[in-house]
């Protein structure tokens, strides 16, 4: 979600871009240069010409890095203080790097100023053009610093609302398990009833966008284990994510509702049971875990749950990652799998 100028980098301690990356200095340059056309262009210097464009590339272009060079060192103290701070004093910056570039063109090129324009005539001019452009270069990166924390803010409210209509599906289904454990084996039942606590420990985190991917992991192994006792020999997971680093951001409850679908949808309703493969890997700079499970005969009750739950895991991964993430499912050969991709170094 960017909001800055285009191609400036930005960070969430304030609204001036980076200007030590390299990408910011790049937009500023060219920036920088428009500027300087559309000085010559209006008439300013009236002569135009290329050696005219020239000359005011030059100052312009001074002015620009010579500002963005001192922000560069101040970025981290100026985002201690209030934006209105930051304004006067990035704005205070820009008028006294043009006032001293425009005395020492008055002092190294006299032929540069107008006829009949005086020295104050000059840097007046100067003064007012570099005034005038930076605030609006300021009030465009508050303006737009505040459009993405809103963004952010209504993204977190959509994802964690996302979340809670995972928790009572979650909920919902685990009760059937321990329930029919009670019948069958209370001491098991009550192992149950422990690993759900674990479970809803984990998973009830408020204002948690992402864990890392052991912690993920964990809550996927834990309801296996509490699916195993109701099971039995009928479940069989395969894990096969060596590849994948167990410190990889994830987001929470984005694999345990696969998995519990591969459970509910895929293995459950076979007699004999089948095997859960979860397997990961890294494809160019993303983390991507895939769940398969055999495909029942008759699966077409369960098939509309199972596409909720993966709508619901989609549009999570939108409002985190936008394009950058991907939730694929695809039925081949018997066996129903599930593909989730994310950015390696996503997340909060």
């Amino acid at each position: 979600m960017k909001g800055e100028l285009p191609g400036m980098e930005v960070d969430d301690a304030g609204f001036l871009p980076d200007f030590c990356a390299v990408r910011s200095i790049f937009v500023l340059v060219v920036s920088a240069e428009l500027l300087a056309f559309l000085l010559v262009l209006a008439g300013l210097p009236a002569r135009g010409g290329w050696e005219e464009l020239g000359l005011t590339s030059l100052f312009v272009q001074w002015v620009a890095l010579a500002a963005a060079a001192v922000l560069c060192v101040a970025r981290p103290a100026l985002h201690r203080l209030r934006p209105a701070w930051v304004v006067v004093l990035c704005l205070g910056l820009v008028l006294v790097l043009t006032g001293l570039g425009s005395l020492l063109a008055v002092e190294l090129l006299p032929e540069w100023i107008e006829a009949g324009e005086g020295r104050l005539a000059f840097l007046g001019r100067n003064l007012a053009i570099a005034a005038i452009v930076s605030i609006l270069v300021l009030r465009y990166l508050y303006l737009q610093e505040e459009w993405r924390r809103r963004l952010r803010s209504e993204a977190r409210a959509r994802i964690e609302a996302l979340q809670a209509r995972i928790r009572p599906h979650f909920l919902f289904n685990s009760l059937n398990t321990i329930a029919s454990l009670i019948r069958i084996d209370a001491d098991q039942a009550e192992r149950a009833l422990e690993d759900l606590a674990e479970l809803f420990r984990a998973s009830l985190q408020h204002g948690v966008d992402v864990v890392p991917l052991a912690d993920e992991l964990a809550l996927c192994r834990r309801y296996l284990e509490m699916e195993q006792l109701r099971l039995g020999d009928r479940l069989r997971v395969e894990w096969r994510i060596e590849g994948v680093p167990d410190t990889a951001r994830v987001p929470l409850l984005t694999l345990q509702p696969l998995v519990e679908n591969a459970v509910y949808h895929g293995i459950e309703p076979l007699a004999g049971g089948g095997v859960m493969t979860i397997r990961g890997g890294l494809e160019r700079g993303r983390v991507c875990l895939w769940v398969s499970n055999p495909v029942p005969p008759a699966a077409a009750p369960h098939h509309d749950g199972n596409r909720v739950a993966r709508d619901n895991i989609r549009a999570r991964l939108r409002a985190l990652y936008g394009g950058a993430a991907c939730l694929e499912a695809a039925e081949r050969e018997g066996v129903y799998e599930v593909r989730l991709c994310w950015p390696l170094g996503g997340g909060a």
